[in-house]
């Protein structure tokens, strides 16, 4: 039975899910703030909030979805990483077209 138990899947500790919990909170209330006390300029808001949106899916992956505990084989990291890059060049493409297409009117 012992053997058993030691194969499962391991969760997170209380002390990781409040850690996370907490940055993710912070990852949230911050950009609410800067947006609302209007401390950047258009520019450095966008990117900040960008930032801001990138660390708190990394929060996400590594605090509650335990990304990085995983014994198997990297599939769903890889999966991930294919995500990501349909994600970039889906917004990426979207953002150059609507900028040319604002040019050319």
């Amino acid at each position: 039975m012992k053997h058993i138990e030691s194969r499962q899947a391991s969760h997170g500790s209380t002390t990781s899910y409040i850690i996370g919990f907490v940055l993710s909170i912070l990852l949230t209330i911050l950009p609410l703030w800067l947006v609302v006390n209007h401390v950047l300029n258009r520019t450095a808001l966008i990117v900040t909030i960008m930032i801001m949106a990138a660390l708190q899916f990394l929060i996400q992956l590594l605090f509650f979805m335990h990304i990085r505990e995983s014994e198997k084989p990297r599939y769903n990291v890889l999966a991930i990483i294919l995500g990501i890059v349909f994600v970039i060049t889906i917004v990426g493409g979207s953002a150059w077209i609507m900028t040319f297409n604002s040019q050319v009117q």
